[in-house]
């Protein structure tokens, strides 16, 4: 069963213009912060829309050093 609605969805995806692909990534992208989003919230409590968006991004990119530290630097810089 597994293997048939893989099969369907990569079908459906090859079936896709390079335009609508984007525009799924995207909207793939978007809930996927909404989701990051709203666990950082119910986890720190609320803040302000400037550092919700660095800690989303925090958290998207915790696995490089590199740019969990430059966010980090702005972190300092941002209110609430």
């Amino acid at each position: 069963m597994d293997g048939d609605v893989a099969e369907h969805y990569e079908a459906h995806m090859r079936a896709l213009s390079a335009k609508d692909r984007m525009a799924r990534s995207v909207a793939m992208l978007q809930w996927s912060r909404e989701v990051i989003s709203r666990q950082l919230l119910a986890e720190l409590g609320a803040m302000s829309p400037a550092r919700l968006k660095l800690e989303v991004a925090k958290r998207i990119y915790r696995a490089d050093a590199a740019i969990c530290q430059l966010i980090d630097q702005e972190l300092m810089n941002v209110s609430g």
